[in-house]
């Protein structure tokens, strides 16, 4: 989920930079044999050793937070922050449409080509190559593409939930970004996705999208019992708190997915509940590699005792299953009308009548 529930800060990733350089029209083809070898062994659960990652890690953590603000500019806000988000996509990270007076446009991280693209529906597109270099020229890039392709978009200049944040237009630090890497790293959110979205069809209440939030920079999917909840006491470094009680404004199950970050330099799976039930803190998870971290008030799954399972969805699903069930039955759910069967490719489902 896009914030934390414990009062703790949100040291995800520090505060870095890259820039891009436009390099004009898009091309009408691509060189498919090329992009094939830009993969070098991938690996359905790749290894995501932290500190090979880290450059680049925090380098697509600014990015995405430029992209999410110029979609946070243009569109309505929707219940829980949701329409901020960037999803996965079959070449790295998409924001969906953002809606622009006549015309929509979109903004892909397109990892297999290296490269921002920046499309509107009136069939102008920009390429952004994604290279080493300042994140003051990679916001100015991005800005004044979107102008030149008749979407002007202005955004607020202020890093979110990362520690001593420096305005992007400021922000003329060198960085480095590792292509290689990137992919790494998005291979792993397709697999942690697809497993997400097995998860989320096992619910039929209320349930987010499997979505990227660029403050937290962690990949979530979060069910609702229905219910209010309690006002949350905000206090997110550089979130203002009207966002926080909002995200919170609903009783929550959540899950999510971190690559790590500084202080915490494992990849790896949460759970929470908020408001966090008594009791939840000794509930029995599974599998035996998950723990509750209370410092953060979450379980925690590392990512690798996932990959090297036996079976890695079974073990991720067994995390998400066992969680929200402590979660649900401790804070007295309604599991009879919000849980149900997992969904099945083109099965409808039987709901019976009640009443």
């Amino acid at each position: 989920m896009l914030l934390r529930v414990a009062d703790v800060p949100g040291d995800f990733v520090s505060s870095i930079s890259l820039s891009l350089r436009i390099l004009g029209p898009r091309r009408k083809s691509r060189d498919g044999d090329q992009e094939k070898r830009m993969i070098d062994s991938p690996q359905a659960w790749p290894a995501l050793p932290y500190a090979d990652l880290r450059p680049t890690l925090e380098t697509l953590h600014l990015w995405t937070q430029i992209a999410g603000k110029v979609r946070l500019a243009r569109t309505p806000w929707i219940n829980h922050g949701w329409q901020v988000t960037l999803l996965p996509s079959v070449r790295g990270l998409r924001t969906g449409l953002i809606p622009h007076d006549r015309v929509a446009f979109d903004l892909e991280f397109d990892v297999l080509a290296g490269a921002l693209w920046v499309r509107v529906t009136d069939g102008g597109e920009r390429r952004i190559e994604l290279t080493g270099g300042r994140v003051a020229d990679f916001r100015s890039g991005l800005l004044e593409a979107l102008a030149a392709l008749g979407v002007p978009v202005s955004i607020n200049d202020l890093p979110n939930e990362v520690p001593d944040p420096v305005p992007f237009s400021q922000d003329f630090a060198e960085r480095a970004y590792d292509p290689q890497a990137a992919r790494v790293y998005w291979q792993a959110l397709l697999q942690v996705d697809r497993v997400f979205t097995r998860f989320r069809s096992r619910f039929i209440g209320k349930c987010s999208p499997t979505h990227l939030f660029w403050g937290s920079f962690d990949l979530a999917v979060t069910r609702f019992s229905g219910r209010p909840a309690p006002l949350h006491p905000g206090g997110v470094p550089h979130l203002p708190d009207r966002v926080t009680r909002e995200a919170y404004s609903h009783e929550v199950s959540s899950a999510g997915f971190w690559p790590g970050s500084p202080g915490a330099e494992e990849a790896a799976f949460y759970s929470y509940a908020y408001p966090t039930p008594a009791g939840f803190a000794e509930a029995e998870v599974e599998p035996s590699a998950a723990y509750f971290d209370p410092k953060l008030g979450e379980f925690l799954l590392p990512y690798d005792a996932v990959r090297r399972a036996p079976d890695p969805d079974a073990a991720l699903l067994g995390f998400l299953q066992s969680t929200y069930d402590a979660a649900a039955d401790l804070a007295g759910w309604d599991r009879a009308a919000l849980d149900i069967a997992e969904g099945l490719p083109g099965h409808p489902r039987d709901i019976p009548p009640r009443g």
